[in-house]
This record gives structure tokens, sequence and C-alpha cells, in this order.
């Protein structure tokens, strides 16, 4: 009976796990060319916008290791797609839609957002760190 439910379990899951890694979405992780950057008014806040920010909203996304298991890859894919599609640093030459709302969502404490904080000690941000970046970001319109 042991042997049984353990051969389902394997069957069951860890088969369509093994299977699903088989699909390309999530690990055709690409790091475009920077066309252009803001201009930032001081090297802290640029470096307070890399460690909070620039993972999903720059083409210098750093992938971690679990960005190539799926599922876990397909969300990390469609987050930093959706991402640069609003707002994207490393394409500064282009309209950035999302810097209308960029400072409401960071004082709100919206972005990053919560898992990503819990993941990267850099994205954890003061409350005049968040104030700060809010601020200088909303200045770059």
């Amino acid at each position: 009976m042991f042997r049984r439910v353990v051969l389902t379990v394997l069957v069951g899951g860890l088969l369509p796990l093994m299977a699903i890694q088989l699909l390309p979405y999530g690990r055709q992780h690409v790091n475009p060319a920077i066309s252009a950057e803001p201009a930032w008014p001081d090297p802290a806040m640029r470096a307070l916008a890399v460690g909070a920010c620039y993972d999903c909203h720059s083409n210098q996304t750093t992938w971690p290791w679990y960005s190539n298991v799926a599922p876990v890859s397909w969300i990390i894919q469609r987050h930093v797609d959706e991402g640069r599609a609003v707002l994207n640093f490393s394409e500064w030459d282009r309209p950035q839609e999302g810097m209308r709302e960029v400072a409401d969502v960071i004082e709100e404490g919206e972005m990053p957002p919560g898992y990503y904080r819990l993941l990267y000690k850099a994205a954890r941000l003061s409350a005049s760190d968040a104030a700060a970046l809010a601020q200088t970001l909303g200045s770059l319109r």
C-alpha cells in the first residue's frame, strides 16, 4: 500500500513537474541593450532604484537560479515582461507611461511588491528612502 502511494505521488506529481521544464517560456532570459538611462540627480537615488526596481523595470535584470525552473520561471518572466512594458529605466529614450503613477505606488508601499522585498534585502526601503526615491522618480518625468 505504501509503495503504491509513493509511486502515485511520484508519477502524479514529479513527472508533470519534470515535463513542464521542457517548455521554453520563462527561460528566455534576455537583457536587451540599454538605449538610454535617466539623468539621475544623485548616485544614491540611482542605487536605490537599482536595488528596488531594476530587476523588473530595466534591461539589467539579474536572473536568479530559480528563474530557470518552471513554473516559477513563468511567473518571473511575466513580471519582468510586464514591468519593462510599463516602465523601463534602460529605454529612457521612449515614453515611459508608468512614470505618471510611480511616486504614488512607491509611497503607498505597492512597489516593490511584498514578495520581492522578502527575497531581496536591497528592495526593503525605509520610509525615508521610499519617500526620497518617489520624489526623485517624480522629478524625472
